[in-house]
C-alpha cells in the first residue's frame, strides 16, 4: 500500500507540473501561431477562388468555426450517444444560453466585462458539475434533472432578457446561431477549446471507452469512473459553448448526436464510427453553410437539416445492404 501511494505522488506531481506548460503552449498556438496561419490559408484560398463566399472575413470566420465544431461535437457525442446521454447536450446548451444572457447583461453595464461566451462557459460547466453530482446521488442520469436544466437554463435566459431589453438581436444570434456574428477573437477561443477537447479525448480514450461499454469491469479495473464521467460531461459543456454562435442554443445538441447516429447505421465499430461521425459532421457543416448562402436560410438550421438528411441516407443504406 505504501509503495502504491508513493508511486502515485510523483505521477500526480508530474501531471500538475505539465499544466502550466500546456497552458503556455495553448496560448502560443491561439494567439501567436493561429492568426498568421489563418491569414495565409484564407489568403491563398481567396486568391485561388475569387468569390465573396471565400473572401469575406465573416464567412472565413464561420467556415473555420464550423470545421472545428464538425470535429469536436461528433467526437464527444460518440461517447454520449453510446451511453444514452444524448439529451445532456441539450440541457447544457440551454444553461449556456442563460449564461450568455447574464454575460450580455453584465457587459452592457460593465463594458470591460463584455465576454458572453466566458459567462456561457462558466454556466455550462457549473451545470455539468451539478448534473454529475445529481447523477451520483440518484445513481444515473434521470430525466428529471435533465428536464430541470433544460427549462431552468432557458427560464434564466428569458428572465434576464426580459429585464435588459437593449440586446435582443445579440441574444437571438446565440439562440438561433448566426455565421455573421463570429468575431475572430471567438474563433481563437474555439481553437483553444478544440485543442483542449481533442487532446483530452486522445489521452483518455481508452478509459472513456471502457466506462462507456462496461462500467462494472472498469470499476473492477480500478478506473475512477466518477472522474471520467465528470470529465466527459465537462468536455460536453466546452463543445456546447464553442458551437453556440454557429448553431445556436436550440440546435447545438444536434451536432453532438445526429452525425454519430448516422455513423452508427453504417458500422458497429466504435473507432470507425468515430471517424465516420467526424466526416459526416464536416459534410453537414460545409454543405449547410453553402446552402444557407445560396438559399438565404439560417446557417445553423441548414447544417442540422443536412445532418438529418445524412442520417436518413445512412439509414436507407443500411436497409438496402
Amino acid at each position: 500500500m505504501a509503495t502504491e501511494q508513493h508511486s502515485r505522488i510523483p505521477r500526480t506531481a508530474g501531471l500538475i507540473a505539465t499544466i502550466p506548460v500546456a497552458i503556455a503552449a495553448l496560448y502560443v498556438i491561439m494567439y501567436v501561431l493561429f492568426p498568421p496561419l489563418f491569414e495565409r490559408f484564407w489568403g491563398a484560398t481567396c486568391g485561388t477562388v475569387d468569390t465573396w463566399l471565400v473572401c469575406s472575413s465573416f464567412v472565413q470566420h464561420g467556415f473555420t468555426a464550423g470545421v472545428l465544431i464538425g470535429v469536436t461535437a461528433p467526437v464527444v457525442g460518440a461517447y454520449l450517444v453510446n451511453r444514452q446521454m444524448a439529451l445532456i447536450g441539450e440541457a447544457l446548451a440551454h444553461m449556456a444560453f442563460g449564461g450568455v444572457a447574464i454575460g450580455l447583461f453584465v457587459g452592457a453595464a460593465v463594458p470591460s466585462a463584455d465576454y458572453p461566451l466566458l459567462f456561457a462557459l462558466v454556466a455550462a460547466t457549473i451545470a455539468a458539475l451539478c448534473m454529475q453530482y445529481i447523477a451520483i446521488k440518484t445513481d444515473g442520469y434521470a430525466d428529471i434533472p435533465i428536464a430541470i436544466m433544460l427549462t431552468g437554463g432557458f427560464a434564466l435566459g428569458i428572465a434576464v432578457i426580459s429585464y435588459g431589453v437593449t440586446f435582443h438581436s445579440t441574444v437571438e444570434s446565440y439562440l438561433f446561431g448566426d455565421i455573421l456574428f463570429v468575431p475572430f477573437e471567438n474563433v481563437q477561443l474555439m481553437v483553444g477549446l478544440t485543442l483542449v477537447v481533442i487532446g483530452t479525448i486522445t489521452l483518455t480514450h481508452k478509459q472513456l471507452l471502457f466506462i462507456t461499454f462496461d462500467r462494472e469491469a472498469a470499476r473492477l479495473a480500478r478506473i475512477d469512473v466518477r472522474f471520467y464521467d465528470t470529465l466527459l460531461i465537462v468536455l460536453t459543456a466546452l463543445v456546447v459553448v464553442a458551437a453556440m454562435q454557429i448553431l445556436g442554443a436550440i440546435l447545438v445538441a444536434g451536432m453532438l448526436v445526429i452525425p454519430v447516429a448516422a455513423a452508427m447505421q453504417i458500422t458497429d465499430s466504435f473507432n470507425r464510427g468515430l471517424i465516420l461521425s467526424v466526416a459526416f459532421g464536416q459534410i453537414a457543416v460545409f454543405v449547410g453553410i453553402l446552402l444557407s448562402a445560396w438559399w438565404n436560410i439560417a446557417t445553423g438550421a441548414m447544417i442540422i437539416l443536412v445532418a438529418i438528411a445524412l442520417y436518413f441516407a445512412s439509414l436507407l443504406a443500411r436497409m438496402l445492404s
